[in-house]
Order: C-alpha cells, then structure tokens, then sequence
C-alpha cells in the first residue's frame, strides 16, 4: 500500500481520536447510589434466585463487579467513611464524642465539600444520617451538622433512619421529609412512594445540572425496615415485601441510565452502585423493637440475605460489612470486568479526587486512590488490609485472603445496641475467605505465622486508630478534651 500525505493524515486523525476516547473527561459526572441493609446476595448478578434486577445486572455487563468491597457494619458509620474517606473511629466529631452512629463535626471535610470545591454542583437526595437526634422541643436538627452545610448544594430527603420496627405503626418513632431546610412532610406514615419521590428528584436536579459537572449522592432509605414499594412494585416479588423494595430501586437505577443517555452524559458519567452495610436479619424479639401479633422481630421476607457470607448488619462477620459494588463508566471502565481484590468505601473519596482534579484533605486519611484500578489499567487494587470495628472496637483484620478474628466477650462492653448481635469468640480464629466465605474453618493452628504477621498489623491499628480501650495517635479532634465513648465503659474492678 502506498503511503501517501493524506493517508498519514487520516491515520494521525483515527489516532487523536481513539486517545481522546480512552483518556477521561476532565472533570467526569459522579452519581454514588447508596442502599440501606441490602444484602450482598441481593442482587441477581450476586446471586440471587428470588430478586430481580435487570437494570443492575446489566450495569455489572457493562461495567465493574466487586465481589471483596467493604463498607462499615451500620448506617451511620458507614456513610461517616463514605463521605471521609476515613474509618470512622478516626473521623471528628463534636465534642469528641464516639457515637454508635457517627455524626460528622463540622470541621471535616466531606466529599461533597471536596468536589463542590473543585467545581461540580453537588447533591444529596435520600438519606443522610451524619447529624445526631433530633433537638427538643421542634425536633429540628443543627443546620451545622445537615447536607447544606456539609457540602451539598442540594438536599431532599430525610435527616436520619426510617425507623427500627417492621411496621411504621408499631413504633412513636416518625421522620421528617426535608428540602434543603423547609420541612416538606413532617411525619412520613408510609415508605411505598419514597423510592419514587427520590428517583424524580433526581432525574430533574440532573437534568438542572447537565450543563456542569455534577455529583449526586442518591441514598436510598430502603430497604431499612419499615420496607416499602409502590402500586406498580408491591406485591410482585418473588422475595415477598423485600423483594418488592428491592425491585423498584433496581427500577429508579434504570432511569438514571436512561436519564443520561437521553441528555448525551452516559459516557461522561461514572455511576457506583452499593451498600451501606449488610441485611438487618433479626428473627427473634430483641430490646430495640416490637413485636407485631406475636411474629418475629424481623421477618424474613422483610429482610435481605448475605449468602454465601456469613453474618448481617451489626455483625463481625463478613455479612456485616461486605456489600455489592457495581462501577460502570462507559469508555473508561471495561465491561464485563468482575473482581476479587479488596477495596472498600473509604476508597472512593481520593479515588473522585484523582478523577475530577479536586484536593484532598490536608490530613490523614484511610482511603487509596483506585482509579487505575477502576479503569482496568491494573489487575491490582491499590488497598491491602480492611480492619473490621464494632463501633471503637477493632475485631479483626484481612489481609489478602486471610481474616484474623480477635478474641471477645459475647455483647461487648461498650457497644451498645450492636452489641446484642455480636456473639462470644474465645480464641483466635483465621479463615481463608477464597476458599472459606462463610467462615467456617478455623486455620489459626495451621497457619500461625499469617496469624502473627496480622496480629502485627492490629497492633498497628490499634495504635494509629484506636480501640475501645485506647485513643489512637491519628485520630482527629476539633474541640477540646479527652475522646469520650456514647456507651462507657465500666470501671475496672479493684
């Protein structure tokens, strides 16, 4: 063939164009949809025989499966180290007080902070859960602590949790509905439309923003109990009212794809879909709830599942704080891609750092930047060790595929209403989570250097971060005095 001034042209052309397609846009879209208690195994592209999810099974086709990505064990701490990129024991709080559910001191710096700085409009629809409990006597919040002081030029949603029994009826306990910082709803009675009010909020303040870079934060308060769908979803599960729940979010997901390639953002935009922390299974009657005629606490069919891990919400366990994670951007993420290398929530604040040019914070924090990892451009993750803790109390470590379980007290001292979900482990275990999901064999006696080089490493958490017992040298105070612990513990017997 000959070569000729033209065909050079055209092959410099071609060249330009197929570099400018792998490169990532300047500042990219980020949308992070963020469940609450959903299961890892809720999902048919995790698993699940019951649930159907076309729309999320096809964003995995499309995109990115983490089968080793970790949140926290519950709501409040889960979305403190979403927000700060940060495990929670290390994260500022007023007063320097260590609650059971975190609430976020003004003074740091959250991920909607980070990006608004950087140039994106920024957005919080659903479910916030960083500001304490309600003041007495007009059951308002501290606008310091709320969305619009954090970060978000937007909010719509709700405070706090949706309640703690199966049954809205079954408990005083009512949330207010909020935009920005007028009060729309001030009891909610039902949870069947919310997952349809959130999803239209979030198509428009889309649609508003397609013209800049935006970030939403689409936090759904389902499926936490009291669960809830609408006419076109209730009652047609084949998992019963979880199930039903479950659908429709899968539904709303699905609009936000269809959203963004109407307005031409799809390849623009990079979308995470995951959870906050494992299933709230609880089948018999515990302190915190009521029973209902006389049945469980939690139902099953009101309840997701963690299969094959063992554990759920509140848990030490694998189900307590091993979650589903889908990444999709289209062009920049390869599709059909599913992982095993560990990463985690705290992860995603430097990673966005990285992607749309914003600063970090000036301090320490727990998260690595994963973009090279996201983008298929390393097999390897670039985290190596998630340390699990029950509130301020560190249970465990994996490394790799091995996860160390320290000893402990069944209900530990100090954490309160976790808790009741965490059972006696007399000795030390170690498991092989690629061979052993559910944690079943214990393989301390056979592998007590991996059990010693572990250890080495809880030492070290425990002297950066912290324990029940003791203040880590890393963590962050804003206010003065001594870190203090929501639930004491007791004193030491003379």
């Amino acid at each position: 063939m000959k070569i000729t001034p033209s065909l050079i042209l055209l092959f410099m052309a071609v060249s330009a164009g197929l570099a400018a397609a792998a490169s990532p846009p300047a500042k990219p879209n980020i949308i992070v949809i963020f469940t609450d208690d959903q299961g890892y195994n809720d999902l048919g592209c995790f698993g699940s025989q019951k649930i159907k999810t076309p729309h999320l099974d096809q964003m995995a086709r499309e995109g990115l499966m983490l089968t080793h990505f970790y949140a926290q064990p519950v709501c409040g701490v889960s979305r403190a180290s979403l927000m700060t990129g940060s495990y929670p024991i290390r994260v500022g709080e007023p007063d320097n007080m260590k609650r059971l559910h975190t609430v976020l001191h003004p003074e740091e710096i959250t991920m909607a902070e980070m990006l608004k700085d950087a140039g994106y409009a920024t957005a919080l629809i659903g479910k916030w859960h960083l500001a304490g409990n309600p003041r007495k006597p007009n059951n308002d919040f501290d606008p310091a602590l709320m969305p619009n002081a954090q970060g978000f030029d937007y909010f719509y949603g709700t405070p706090r949790f949706n309640g703690f029994t199966v049954y809205v009826e079954d408990t005083p306990v009512r949330s207010r509905l909020l935009r920005n910082e007028e009060v729309i709803v001030e009891a909610v009675q039902s949870w069947d439309h919310i997952t349809q009010d959130y999803t239209r909020e979030a198509l428009q303040w889309i649609e508003q923003n397609q013209s800049e870079p935006f970030f939403l934060y689409l936090a759904h308060n389902l499926p936490h109990v009291p669960v809830g769908a609408s006419e076109n979803f209730k009652g047609k599960s084949d998992y019963g009212p979880y199930g039903d729940t479950i659908e429709e979010i899968d539904w709303s997901s699905g609009e936000i794809f269809a959203k963004l390639k109407e307005l031409g953002l799809d390849e623009n935009t990079l979308v995470i879909f995951t959870s906050d922390n494992g299933p709230w299974i609880e089948p018999t009657h515990a302190p915190m709830g009521s029973k209902r005629d006389g049945e469980p606490f939690i139902p099953l069919d009101h309840s997701g599942s963690a299969l094959p891990l063992k554990g759920w919400k509140m848990s030490a366990w694998e189900g307590g704080s091993r979650v589903p994670f889908i990444a999709r951007w289209p062009g920049q993420i390869p599709a059909g891609r599913q992982s095993a290398e560990l990463l985690s929530t705290m992860d995603l604040l430097p990673t966005f750092a990285h992607l749309s040019g914003a600063k970090l914070p000036t301090w320490e924090i727990d998260g690595h930047d994963a973009s090279a990892f996201l983008r298929g451009e390393t097999a390897t993750s670039p985290r190596e060790d998630y340390f699990y803790y029950a509130g301020c109390m560190l249970t465990g470590v994996r490394a790799g595929k091995w996860k160390l379980v320290l000893p402990r007290e069944g209900n530990p001292a100090g954490t309160g209403w976790w808790g009741r979900l965490i059972e006696q482990i007399p000795e030390t275990l170690l498991f092989d989570l690629d061979q052993d999901p559910a944690e079943a064999s214990n393989l301390a006696n056979v592998h007590s250097d991996i059990v010693q080089s572990l250890l080495q490493r809880i030492d070290a958490a425990r002297e950066e971060l912290g324990d029940l017992e003791n203040t880590g040298n890393g963590v962050r105070f804003f206010d003065e005095g001594p870190r203090r612990l929501q639930v004491p513990l007791p004193s030491p017997k003379s």
